[in-house]
């Protein structure tokens, strides 16, 4: 049984979400990606296990240094189960937008 971490508790934390945009644009080492923080490295090193265990990142091994990437699959899952939510948001503001362009403010 693969027991692997809550997705959506994961990104609920802000370190968490700017370590996915810093790893985003290219792989980092965990000191690198510490670098960016005002926190002790062991805490970074805490969310880069959480972020790994719930596969939202990927470990590679190049040569004595372990990088850090995304993996796409992960986040196309949050993408799909926030599209609806988007979707309906959207229906919802096109439709107040068009009652409010029938409004006609009185002089």
């Amino acid at each position: 049984m693969n027991l692997r971490r809550d997705v959506f508790q994961a990104i609920a934390d802000p370190t968490r979400r700017a370590i996915l945009l810093l790893v985003a644009s290219q792989s980092m080492t965990a000191g690198a990606i510490a670098a960016n923080f005002d926190t002790a490295r062991p805490t970074v090193s805490k969310h880069l296990q959480i972020l790994t265990e719930c596969e939202l990142l990927k470990q590679e091994q190049q040569g004595r240094e372990v990088y850090y990437h995304l993996n796409p699959k992960s986040i196309k899952e949050i993408a799909d189960f926030i599209e609806p939510f988007r979707n309906l948001w959207d229906n919802r503001f096109n439709k107040l937008e068009s009652v409010m362009k029938k409004y006609k403010p009185k002089k």
